[in-house]
């Protein structure tokens, strides 16, 4: 097991480039290359465990890839075609679930499984609404649990409305309600990540969508089962979930952080939008860029003041853990709510968030859909990851305070392989083996 060992850090200036690449779009680029007609072209692909396991897949589904430095020509099949193996997608839930809904239109026999904690991770999410539109996909415990074994079949048009916000189910009804004749519809209660509308649009697939008085957002495309779509160049933008760590070690060191070339797709950027509440100054400068906004951030670290976040949950329901290590500095008590979800992440992120808070000396309470966090000093202390990336991330930049140790930290390389690399720019850091 990986420890990984961090000394306290001074206060800094700095700018950083070349932060991991955003996972959201480099998943959907593999994915949606295997419906076009020619080929694409992916620069600055994420080269992370989650998203190397979904190229790895595409290329057992038939997809062709080549490497020249950091650019992917990615070639689709004619058909894609039936694996013989099981498609493992690691850790990865965004490539689990929407790679059900691709395949639930294809002819063929499919089977999606993950490791232990992805297995354990809630799918009737995505099968019950595929299987309502004429899927046939199967999981375990009743399907509520991976493995996932897919059997390709007709699907139907739909006009399906969510109960939650989530890009994933949606992005999944999108690429099944693509493979089916005749127009469909989806609503969720409020925007949710939209890279896949953004895409598939650039792609050549006509979607009128909305955001309606009341708060909700709907979608609107066409079928086109037997289309090939347009191909596409894209260059992936830094993550901003990547980037918001280092964003709140500004703010933990009352530091100036630049972060260049960052999606600011604005259902991304709502955690840092958290930090100007608490008082944290964030500019933005925006570039031009074919299918998202992408720019720079820039954030100068101050005094924080304590927040309520209830509100656009699904907007920065990765940032969260991040954001706690905020609030256990700010002057008052925080509270988070409305956001059951970050239980069924890679951890339970509430409850692995409340335990680290607690090990570091923070007053916190845990309720059912979130917790609250009184301001405090926080104190060294050795914290379990959970196997979970963003608890991992988020505890070393708390650590840059107080200097201590995160337990298990491998997981860290599934969504940012160089985030020790850019973390050593700031302070020691040190890799330790334990049996």
């Amino acid at each position: 097991m990986r420890v990984t060992k961090i000394a306290p850090a001074k206060r800094f200036e700095r700018e950083f480039e070349g932060i991991a690449t955003d996972k959201s779009i480099s998943h959907r680029s593999v994915m949606f290359a295997l419906l076009a007609h020619t080929s694409c072209e992916v620069e600055d692909y994420l080269m992370g465990e989650d998203t190397l396991h979904t190229l790895q897949i595409a290329r057992e589904l038939g997809l062709i890839v080549e490497q020249k430095a950091n650019k992917l020509k990615l070639t689709p099949p004619k058909e894609i075609k039936e694996p013989h193996k099981v498609l493992d997608c690691g850790n990865a839930g965004t490539g689990m679930r929407l790679y059900a809904g691709l395949l639930s239109g294809i002819k063929g026999h499919f089977v999606l499984s993950g490791d232990e904690y992805l297995n354990e991770r809630p799918m009737k999410r995505i099968i019950e609404p595929l299987n309502s539109i004429g899927a046939h996909i199967v999981g375990r415990q009743d399907s509520a649990y991976a493995p996932l074994s897919i059997v390709g079949a007709q699907l139907e048009s739909f006009n399906y409305t969510s109960k939650i916000a989530s890009a994933q189910v949606k992005s999944a009804m999108i690429l099944a309600g693509l493979q089916a004749n005749g127009q469909s519809k989806f609503i969720e209660p409020f925007l949710s990540r939209n890279h896949t509308e953004n895409m598939l649009c650039g792609m050549g697939v006509q979607m009128h969508t909305k955001e309606r008085e009341n708060g909700e957002y709907e979608v609107i495309f066409e079928g086109q089962p037997h289309k090939k779509l347009e191909s596409f160049h894209i260059k992936v933008p830094a993550d901003p979930s990547s980037a918001f760590y280092f964003a709140v070690a500004a703010c933990v060191l009352q530091s100036k952080v630049k972060l260049k070339n960052v999606l600011l797709n604005k259902t991304r950027i709502e955690a840092f939008k958290i930090l100007e509440s608490m008082g944290a100054k964030v500019i933005y400068t925006f570039y031009s860029s074919s299918y998202e906004e992408v720019g720079d951030i820039e954030v100068h670290g101050n005094s924080l003041k304590a927040v309520n976040v209830e509100n656009a949950i699904a907007w920065l329901i990765d940032e969260i853990p991040a954001l706690s290590i905020c609030f256990a500095l700010a002057n008052g008590t925080s509270r988070v709510a409305n956001a059951k979800e970050l239980r069924v992440k890679e951890s339970d992120r509430i409850h692995a968030t409340i335990t680290n808070l607690r090990a570091m000396g923070i007053e916190c309470e845990e309720f059912e859909d979130g917790f609250s966090v009184r301001g405090g000093e926080l104190k060294r202390a050795r914290v379990d990851s959970f196997g979970d990336h963003r608890i991992a991330m988020s505890f070393a930049i708390a650590q840059l305070l107080c200097g201590g140790e995160i337990q298990d930290s491998a997981c860290i390389d599934v969504s940012f392989p160089q985030f020790l690399t850019y973390l050593a720019q700031i302070t020691s850091v040190e890799n330790i083996n334990e049996d």
